[in-house]
């Protein structure tokens, strides 16, 4: 049982942070349509007033690369209005609003990991017996070093904004003291 556990969350700690992604709500769908749309009509407008050919070319590559977060978020359900009247009206304004509330209010990927702690310590529980207790205490100590490391970083990431003036000595510091394995941990966590 000891053997699972420690397998297990060597498998989490190694694949990282960014393995976890929430799937795009609705409104970001359709802010990504219209965020395609609206650079498509850039192009055309640019093209059509005469824009010089620098814009032009900046404008389409804009638009080229809008179609990755189509592509990336998937289509809504609905596809919104594309008029160049359309795309200019509140109604965009607003969705464009809505989809940055949502992208704001995903769960915060540490709040996930201790979800999933959690769960590990209740289902050690109802395994019983000594392996149990063991994971499950295990699981506990784990998920207190872990907000332990978070506090840490957050609050080193809060002094080096709040003393510009010494963060050259604070990196030259940590590199000289962290192993590379401390530093990859850390590089991980600060990019949750």
């Amino acid at each position: 049982m000891r053997k699972v556990v420690l397998v297990l969350s060597v498998m989490v700690l190694a694949s990282g942070c960014q393995a976890i992604r929430f799937p795009a709500s609705e409104a970001q769908k359709e802010n990504a349509w219209l965020h395609n749309a609206t650079a498509s009509a850039v192009v055309r407008t640019a093209k059509d007033e005469q824009a010089s050919e620098k814009l032009i070319k900046l404008s389409s590559l804009g638009e080229l690369q809008s179609r990755a977060f189509v592509f990336d978020y998937g289509l809504p359900k609905q596809m919104p209005a594309v008029s160049d009247e359309g795309l200019l009206s509140q109604a965009s304004f607003d969705l464009a609003g809505n989809a940055i509330s949502d992208s704001q209010s995903k769960p915060d990927v540490w709040e996930v990991a201790d979800a999933g702690l959690e769960v590990g310590i209740a289902l050690a529980g109802l395994l019983g017996g000594a392996y149990g207790l063991k994971a499950a205490a295990f699981l506990a100590t784990a998920r207190k070093k872990s907000k332990a490391l978070r506090e840490i970083i957050k609050g080193n990431e809060t002094f080096k904004h709040q003393k510009a003036d010494a963060v050259e000595m604070f990196r030259m510091i940590h590199d000289a003291k962290q192993s590379p394995e401390t530093k990859k941990i850390v590089k991980e966590i600060k990019n949750c």
